[in-house]
Parts: structure tokens; sequence; C-alpha cells
């Protein structure tokens, strides 16, 4: 007998069968070796941090301290930040007397404490991949070791997450989220509400670690669309419906907390750098990742995704569950604006969802088929790959002997530079203009103003709008700044240096062809001064200038604090 019933509504199927747990040392020991190549990697950089770090850190310590967000203290709150979330972990660290306080087995913790965060979220990431890998392989440890040993050769990525800056968070949470989608699609379980709530708090968390982190609220819309056959519509509409709002949740939080304590909806960095609407030939900016990476290992790579896609396995979809974070990560790195940095800071996320797509498919590709094809698949790689492996040496090199404005050249050259050049005109409160402010806060005594507006609001407004003009009206007419340093495109940008009122009222203490410092006129009391001032500049700020040129990698004492000199 037949009977014709109503449908029912359909369960969340249960996961399909996986392959037993790896027991926690080898799950240990595959984290811990793609770990330590990461780390390995980044210690041949030393002490090195990048002076924008330092600006979080300022502002770390001030929150820490009670001062409130301010770049220094006694000054108005300010959001001269774009990391939230990175800011909190530094600040914590300083609660917990792990950062900004000493020395910490021998290393300064303003250096040993971000490197470390680094170094736990590279095994976070590691985790990430374990995590996804036992769903799919039987060797998991060794496909993870495979994907360590990948991001430890990319000097991109090593670089600027172990640079002081937010990278090695922002990496932690866009892995997590494509293992998140990826193991969802596995279990068919991607419209259910634990992976919707899951993917709505990472994405949160990504877009408070970095403003293009918002990209990735794209993420779990666009695989519950590519599902939609699978899935009825109203429960597609329901589980991104709640994954938006617990997104929203958080992150709106923050913006309205921005709103009523800054007067703002953007942060002050966003304002000054003023994100103009993407143009097309921006996208071809996605050919500066391919060519960092070389085109013929990126060919090799595409051939084996498009090998394991054709087959329909429970890979194939997870694989697309990957592809749909990369492909929004290269989205991010086309849109944002170029930036002037080295080694393409912004594409952090791109090498980690790229390197874990392809040791996935790599890996797949060369343990099934007919022997001759895998054999085929591993020359054309190692082909593929000794090219890739010479420019990553060279370019390593490269940035190991110039890195990109180490924070300890800017605190020993302006902060405690311009400390020094106060205590010989004789002033206690003065003021300091300049475009590197990040170690110069940590330890100038002096009120420092961003020429650049990173901080400043006024001057991020005016650079928002491109007012060069107005640029140097603030600065000589309004903020009247006892000490003025500037240097390369900083001078050529705003037009500074050529400015008939930087003569009129300013002496020169140093010029050159990439650097010049200027003190205010009215603030010297005659030449003998003057002429002091000068020999400062030349022989103390110099020899300070010379010492860290020598050991580029970072070396600027224990502590940074304000008040110190050369």
């Amino acid at each position: 007998m037949t009977a014709t019933t109503a449908p029912e509504r359909v369960r969340d199927p249960a996961p399909p069968s996986r392959p037993p747990r790896r027991s926690w040392p080898l799950t240990v020991a595959a984290v811990a070796g793609g770990t330590a190549l990461i780390a390995a990697h980044g210690a041949l950089y030393g002490n090195w941090l990048v002076d924008d770090a330092a600006i979080t850190f300022a502002y770390a310590r001030n929150i820490a301290d009670g001062a409130g967000s301010v770049l220094q203290p006694g000054l108005g709150p300010t959001e001269g930040y774009s990391n939230p979330a990175w800011l909190a972990v530094l600040a914590l660290g300083k609660l917990v007397g792990l950062f900004d306080r000493g020395v910490l087995f021998g290393v300064p913790d303003y250096v040993l404490f971000p490197k470390a965060v680094a170094v736990l979220c590279c095994a976070g990431v590691l985790l990430a991949c374990h995590t996804a890998a036992r769903r799919v392989f039987r060797r998991p440890g060794l496909v993870t070791v495979a994907f360590g040993a990948v991001l430890a050769a990319i000097p991109s990525f090593v670089v600027w997450v172990f640079s002081g800056l937010e990278n090695p968070l922002y990496a932690l949470v866009t892995c997590w989220l494509a293992v998140v989608l990826f193991g969802a699609v596995l279990d068919d379980r991607l419209l259910s509400g634990r992976v919707a709530v899951t993917a709505g708090l990472l994405v949160a968390l990504a877009a408070l670690t970095r403003p293009d982190g918002l990209v990735y609220a794209g993420a779990y819309p666009l695989l519950v669309l590519l599902a939609l056959r699978r899935a009825g519509l109203a429960a597609a509409v329901r589980s991104v419906a709640l994954s938006t709002a617990v997104f929203l949740v958080p992150f709106g939080a923050y913006v309205a907390w921005r709103r009523v304590e800054f007067g703002r909806w953007l942060a002050l960095p966003a304002v000054a750098k003023s994100q103009e609407p993407p143009e097309p030939a921006q996208f071809t900016r996605v050919g500066e990742v391919v060519g960092y990476a070389g085109a013929l290992a990126v060919l090799v790579v595409a051939v084996c995704v498009g090998l394991v896609l054709a087959r329909r396995t429970r890979l194939a979809a997870g694989l697309v569950a990957l592809l749909v974070p990369l492909g929004l990560a290269l989205l991010g790195f086309a849109v944002l604006a170029p930036d002037w940095m080295e080694q393409l800071r912004f594409a952090t996320p791109v090498w980690v969802l790229g390197a874990l797509t392809a040791v996935f498919a790599v890996a797949r590709a060369l343990g099934r088929g007919r022997t001759r094809r895998r054999i085929a698949l591993s020359v054309a790689l190692v082909l593929a790959i000794l090219p890739t492996a010479a420019q990553f040496a060279t370019v390593a090199r490269q940035f190991r002997a110039y890195p990109t404005v180490p924070l300890c050249l800017i605190a020993d050259t302006f902060g405690r530079g311009f400390n020094g050049q106060a205590d010989v005109l004789g002033v206690e409160h003065a003021t300091l203009l300049l475009p590197d402010v990040g170690g110069t806060a940590l330890t100038s005594r002096l009120t420092v103003v961003d020429l650049v507006g990173l901080t400043e609001p006024r001057l991020a407004d005016l650079w928002g709008a491109r007012d060069m003009a107005g640029v140097r009206d603030h600065v000589f007419e309004r903020v009247k700044p006892t000490f003025i340093h500037s240097h390369g495109a900083w001078s050529q940008a705003t037009g500074i240096a050529e400015d008939p009122r930087l003569a009129a009222d300013y002496h020169v203490l140093s010029a050159g062809p990439v650097a010049e410092d200027w003190v205010r006129r009215d603030a010297v009391p005659d030449g003998a001064t003057l002429t002091a001032m000068r020999d400062y500049q030349r022989e103390q700020v110099a020899r300070a200038h010379h010492e860290q040129t020598k050991a580029l990698r970072g070396r600027c004492g224990p502590t940074l604090r304000p008040g110190q000199v050369p």
C-alpha cells in the first residue's frame, strides 16, 4: 500500500564517517614542525619591527595605562589605528606584564611579545590546516607540514606576520573561516545554525582586525548561493540572515561606539587614505600576486585544482569552500589602494588561503591517478618551484639588508633625537611635526603631530580631500610646530619644503637629498644656541642614525620611554 504524505522538514544530515582521529602527539608534532619552519624564517629578520606597528603600540600603552585612546598622554582621544582587535591583544599583553614593561628572556618585550603572538597565530593556522586535512587525507600530518613549509618559504607572508602589525591575527581568522566553511560543505551542514553563527563571528573578528576584512562577509552567502539547488530557499535565507546578524552585532556595536567616542564613522587612517571606489584597471593587481609567486608555479597549482574539481569528490566540494574566500582575498587585495611598503603587505590572507588550496590540491593530484600522470605532475611541480624558490631567496635577502622603516631607526633618530634637541634648546614643552610617528610617539616627550594625518583629525580630513594647500596652511598657521622633520616622498607630496613660510619662520637644522629638519626661528634665543643644535644634529643624531642603519634589524634598548635621548 502506498500513501501520499506531506513532505517533512529536512534535518541537517548527519556528518559522514570520518577517518580515525590522529593521536595528539602526531598532531602536535605536525603543527609544531610547520610552525618551527615559519619561525625559523622569521628569526632571520631579527628584532625588526615596522614603524607603523608602533602607532598601535603607543595606543595600546596609553589605553592600558588609563590615559585613553590617545597617541600620547594629555592629547585628545583619536582613533589613529584601524586594527582594534590587534590593539586589544597588545593592551592585554601590557596589562598582564608581557608587553612594554622591560626585558623577557634577554629580549625587549616590545619585540618578543608581538613576535611570540605571531608564532602562536601561525600555530593556529597550522592547526586549522590539520583540522581540515584529517577529514580528507590519510596522512594529515604530512599535509600540515607541507603547508607550513610553503608558508615559511614565502617572504611576503613571513615578513609581515613578524612585523608587529596585525597580519598574524588576520591570517589566523581568515584561515579558520575557510576551514569552518570547508568542514560544513563536507558534512553538508552549511545551513546549520552553528556554522552560520561561527562564520558570522569570524567575519566580525576579521573586520575588526583589518578594514578590508569586511570583504569576507560575502564568503558564507556565496557558498550558500552555490548550494541553493540542494537547499530550500527559505532555509538558505534564514541561515544567511542569521550569519549576517551575528556579524553585525559586534561590528555594528564597535562602529556605533566609534561614532559616539570620536564623532566619525571611519578610523583616521581610513579617512586620510581616502579609499576611492575601485576602477577596472585595479583588478589587474592580482597579477602582482601571481608574479610574486611565479606564474609557472601558479599554473601548475591551477592544473592540480582543476584535476581535483573534475572528479566531483568530497574534496572537490570542500575545495570550492576554500576557493570562495581565496577569491575574496584576491578581490580585497586588488581593491585596496597600492601600499608604499614592500613585500605585498596586504596579501597575507592570499598566501594563507592560496597555500592551503594549493597543498590540498597538489596532495590529492599526486596521490591519485595513473603513475605516468603523477610522474609528469611531479616533474612539472619541481620545474615550477625552482624559479619561485630562487626569487623568494633573492627578495628575502634584499629585505634583510634593507627592511621597511624599522621602528628602532625612527625611535632613535626622531623620538630620542628631538628630545635631545629640545634639551639643547632649553624648552620643556615643544611640538614636533613629522611623517613617522610610531617609534617617535613611544620615545618623544614632545607633542607629536602626524604630518600624514593617520593620528591627527584635521590633517586626516585634509589628506582625505587631497588638499595639500590646506595641509600646509594648517601646519604653518595653526600648529606652528617647534620642530619639523620631513623627507622624500612626504616632502614632495605635501610641498612643505618649498613653502615660503618655511624659509621665513624656520631655521634649517640639517639638510640633505633625502631628509631635512627645521626649528622655529622664534624658539631659538641666539646664534650660539642654533649652532649648538646643529652640532647636536650632526654629531649625536647622525651617530644614532648611522648605528641604526648598520643594525637595521633592530637594536634600540630594553625599553622605549618618553624623554630618552640618543
